[in-house]
């Protein structure tokens, strides 16, 4: 095809991206949903001329894993902690961890009974399923009341920590023939994940330091380069290398808050500064929005149509949207009661789900747990569910106890360095 024609489709993409997003802000109607359905679009339109696009199975996994990384510090630099919030907070990471194990623990078994599937194969089918999309949960909770749109914020992103660590734990302890649930291997993982974060804490050092001593206009690529980088590194050896990328992003945008004194004299404050902080959250924000936007478009590029035509898909996916709903609605019933209308349809699943479970398809270590009977078409329906079921319950709950409770001025809405738009901007996952 000839370049030109390529670069007018690529910048086509990105604007109707732009429209999609302001759509989605209007509407409440998740703009992956369209991304996802221009790529299916596009897909049959190509079919039918006679184009294919190369190396789309290996375009796909790099983009997630990148677009995973940025997702997760975007995250971690809009999460603001202060004495006031721990107690939110500890409710956002309690909810996040029982509802996680509740919904992996009911899809395993509706796997191993019904489907007849190994019990290793049943688990981390059920673990990508369990996770919540905080980038599309998020912005959907715009309508909600303050307090709940907070938990919103740190239920979703802690489900995605959790659920990745949890993925990369299991298939460890299964290639290695070791058992899941012993109390070694879960002490093993908590010296790990300590380990990981003294780690986290020295490479963020690292990073500050390098910050102050570069010159250069152009440094924050570099360092999100050596996240990146970071992140390849303890992936290669199972380590939970993605709470390396949340501590740092939580502490450079709560270093004040996080750092005890002795450690802010031994480290370069500038970096924390506020128009610093900012010029690096709007870089990961506009990152997050460009390698989302190609992610979703090539994700609905790989499905064809015959993908909404087999019936014992829908029948796989309305039984696990079923098992993910129940599990929420228990947990909101017994410990949020009282917002538990607003919170409990939030629960979509997004692109951290798509990027373990393709996996789990692909050839190598994790292809021995993968299976025909939960493919890349449940897990679309399962994603278009969610996420409908999500836009559904804000539509007929929240938007209305949000028109009776408007956000005052005087609540903290700028308190993200005026970027109260960029989850919005990034509503992916």
């Amino acid at each position: 095809m000839d370049i030109k024609y390529v670069l007018f489709i690529l910048s086509s993409l990105i604007i109707f991206s732009y429209i999609f997003d302001a759509i989605a802000r209007k509407t409440k109607f998740p703009s992956v949903i369209l991304l996802m359905a221009t790529g299916i679009a596009a897909r049959a339109i190509s079919d039918g001329l006679g184009y294919h696009v190369m190396y789309l199975d290996q375009i796909i996994p790099v983009m997630g894993t990148i677009g995973l990384i940025l997702i997760v510090l975007e995250g971690a630099l809009e999460l603001k902690v202060n004495k006031e919030k721990l107690k939110i907070i500890f409710r956002g990471f309690v909810a996040a961890l029982v509802i996680l194990v509740l919904s992996v623990v009911g899809l395993t078994l509706f796997f191993q009974h019904y489907l007849e599937l190994d019990g290793s194969v049943a688990v981390m089918n059920a673990i990508p399923l369990a996770i919540i999309s905080s980038a599309v949960a998020i912005p959907s909770a715009a309508a909600l009341l303050p307090m709940d749109k907070e938990f919103v914020v740190y239920e979703s992103t802690f489900s995605d920590i959790l659920g990745i660590m949890m993925f990369n734990y299991s298939v460890k302890q299964f290639i290695s023939g070791g058992e899941l649930l012993g109390f070694k291997p879960l002490m093993i993982l908590l010296l790990e994940i300590g380990g990981i974060i003294i780690a986290s804490i020295l490479i963020t050092w690292l990073l500050f330091e390098l910050f102050e001593r570069i010159n250069q206009k152009i440094k924050f690529f570099l360092i999100l380069a050596l996240l990146i980088m970071v992140y390849t590194i303890g992936k290669t050896y199972h380590l939970p290398s993605l709470v390396i990328i949340f501590v740092f992003g939580l502490v450079l945008a709560n270093a004040q808050f996080l750092l005890p004194q002795f450690i802010k004299r031994f480290i370069s404050m500038s970096m924390t500064e506020e128009e610093g902080l900012r010029e690096f959250h709007i870089l990961t924000a506009e990152s997050t929005f460009l390698v989302r936007t190609f992610f979703f478009l090539f994700f609905g590029f790989s499905i064809t149509l015959d993908s909404f035509t087999e019936g014992f898909n829908y029948i796989y996916a309305g039984i696990i949207l079923g098992i993910m709903l129940l599990m929420r609605l228990l947990y909101m019933l017994l410990a949020e009661r009282k917002s538990f209308k607003s919170l409990v349809f939030i629960s979509p699943r997004g692109l951290i789900s798509i990027l373990l479970f393709l996996q789990l398809q692909r050839d190598g270590e994790y292809a021995a747990y993968g299976t025909p009977l939960i493919n890349s078409k449940v897990l679309l329906l399962v994603i278009l569910g969610s996420m409908l079921i999500m836009t559904i319950g804000t539509l007929a709950f929240a938007g209305n106890k949000a028109q009776l409770n408007p956000v005052s001025e005087s609540e903290p809405v700028d308190e993200d360095f005026g970027l109260e738009n960029s989850s919005e901007d990034s509503s992916v996952s």
